[in-house]
């Protein structure tokens, strides 16, 4: 098996049975990943097989493998490349999920991208998904914005529902960012990569194309303190990316990288942005890291040219 295969939202298996969602690019050695689900007769999952699995939060995933697989633990989980028995690739697996699924299926023909360039994540892609579940829809390096832009048509011609008031504040409610609602979503409408599909919410995310895999540094860099700065997006090309990059501006930051999912695509180029985070020491930069705890509490990114001028949200926005 070939670990540099291994990337941003595959699923891998370990020899428990263990599944972890990949959540790092840098697999060389040592898969990034955080625990998912775990084997349990009593669990409310169930696979194709009948298996039964009990599906894992944050917290007691990393306190499961403090527990049982230690040496697995660091910033994400690390499980070494002997400890796996399989990787479920979202481009390899997604013909599967659209036979079984309608809602699948019609994302599939409506975003009408070359094979391989699409995928499915998360539970569906275990096979472990509920009636409740959303759809973690994945397209891959620069399809990515023809996606969104076939999105943005769909939903403009009622071929896909628009999103509404209510689902918008179950997002709110589910990302609780440091941000009045309204603020969270005029950031929100101008990305287009949310969607819904016969009732069900669908995130279009973005992952990189195996040509364009560049490796952040690995690990925490030297912690300098808190810091919230003022700076002019330069660089926004991975900005739906995880961790989202915006290159900035400024005379101490020079990069401004968010962990969490919220302020993905959350200013375009040329935009000032407010941020505030942990700022990290990283060879002859500084980084400002926004999601340096699970919900991000404290920590933002805010475009102060859209909250000026939110007339000026279009929907397609640049990179």
């Amino acid at each position: 098996m070939d670990m540099l295969s291994v990337r941003l939202r595959d699923f891998i298996e370990d020899h428990d049975g263990w599944l972890y969602a990949v959540a790092a690019y840098d697999n060389t050695d040592r898969i990034g990943c955080i625990l998912r689900y775990v084997p349990d007769p009593a669990g409310d999952r169930e696979d194709l097989s009948g298996k039964r699995y009990r599906k894992l939060d944050f917290e007691p995933a990393y306190q499961l493998v403090k527990e049982k697989k230690p040496h697995y633990l660091d910033i994400l989980h690390r499980v070494p490349k002997t400890d796996i028995k399989r990787v479920i690739k979202p481009e390899k697996e997604l013909e599967t999920i659209a036979a079984r699924d309608r809602r699948v299926r019609t994302l599939m023909h409506l975003f009408a991208l070359p094979p391989r360039v699409m995928g499915c994540t998360g539970s569906l892609l275990c096979g472990l998904e509920a009636d409740t579940s959303d759809i973690d829809f994945i397209v891959y390096g620069k399809n990515w914005f023809t996606a969104r832009e076939r999105l943005v048509q769909a939903v403009r011609k009622g071929s896909l529902e628009p999103m509404t008031d209510d689902l918008w504040e179950r997002i709110y409610k589910k990302r609780r960012p440091e941000l009045s609602i309204d603020e969270f979503i005029l950031h929100e409408e101008r990305k287009w990569n949310r969607g819904r599909i016969e009732e069900t919410y669908f995130d279009l995310l973005y992952t990189r194309s195996y040509e364009d895999i560049s490796v952040l540094p690995q690990g925490k860099g030297r912690i300098i303190g808190p810091m919230t700065i003022e700076a002019e997006v330069t660089d926004a090309t991975y900005s739906f990316d995880n961790p989202s990059v915006y290159r900035v501006s400024h005379e101490t930051i020079s990069c401004v990288l968010s962990f969490t999912h919220t302020y993905s695509g959350q200013a375009r180029k040329g935009e000032i942005i407010e941020a505030k985070g942990i700022c990290e020491e990283h060879g002859d930069e500084n980084w400002l890291i926004i999601g340096t705890t699970r919900e991000a509490g404290g920590e933002y990114i805010i475009s102060k040219t859209l909250l000026e001028s939110p007339q000026s949200s279009i929907p397609l926005p640049g990179n």
